[in-house]
């Protein structure tokens, strides 16, 4: 994927994303997101987009005695990624799980080139993770790392109710964080302006003051013709 349609999905929601995938009827409408749980630590930010690299990771059970991967080793594997990697972590000890990250990690991401942070744990140092305008997306905040210590790498995880493999594209802000299928994504990046200007038809008559309900209808009609010659469009120029 190119770095010019990395930065189209830059600039829209992870909302208008997950809308435009929709209409190319290529998974079910509830599959490719993550849950509630996984937040974002700074919702101010701007929308995180880049690729999956993977790991394990445990906090309560303590480290095996054969030697584990470390945090060098693991952005040492950000070179596989297709484009800017985004560090996914899967918490294996989900009762009792300390700090999966913190900001030296952060950090250490950040300076090799990470776009942002996902996990299904908790992490710490929010107040020194802030000033590097690194997207964070976890289910929490706890005080220490525990036993802290990776296991596999790039390997594929789940997290926050789907699975995520070393290279998927990711998308997230504030909404949350969904999945990209590489097959759209180019075009995904395309459509998702003229899909946010159907939904600003609604809004305008909304914020008009002066709206009547046969107004109202007309709008909603009107963004729905719109929403499905889209999807007619994207979806015949997947055939050819």
């Amino acid at each position: 994927m190119q770095e010019h349609e990395l930065q189209k999905l830059r600039q829209v929601d992870s909302a208008t994303v997950c809308n435009v995938i929709e209409l190319f009827e290529i998974r079910p409408r509830n599959r490719g997101f993550m849950t509630r749980e996984i937040k974002a630590v700074f919702p101010e930010l701007p929308p995180m987009v880049g690729f999956a690299c993977t790991a394990t990771v445990r906090t309560y059970a303590q480290p095996p005695e054969r030697a584990v991967p470390t945090a060098p080793d693991f952005v040492s594997r950000f070179a596989e990624t297709p484009g800017p990697p985004v560090a996914v972590l899967q918490n294996l000890d989900s009762g009792g799980s300390a700090a999966l990250f913190g900001d030296v990690m952060c950090n250490s991401f950040k300076a090799f080139g990470a776009a942002g942070l996902v996990t299904d744990g908790p992490g710490r140092d929010y107040a020194g993770i802030a000033p590097l305008d690194f997207p964070v997306f976890c289910d929490g905040c706890v005080s220490s790392h525990g036993y802290n210590h990776m296991l596999d790498l790039q390997t594929p995880v789940q997290i926050g109710g789907i699975s995520v493999s070393p290279g998927d594209l990711l998308h997230g802000d504030a909404n949350g964080v969904t999945t990209i299928p590489m097959e759209i994504a180019a075009d995904v990046a395309d459509a998702c302006v003229e899909f946010a200007a159907a939904e600003q038809v609604i809004i305008d008559v909304s914020q008009s003051g002066s709206a009547s309900l046969t107004d109202l209808r007309e709008a909603y009609a009107e963004k729905a013709r719109r929403v499905a010659a889209l999807g007619e469009k994207l979806r015949a120029r997947r055939l050819h």
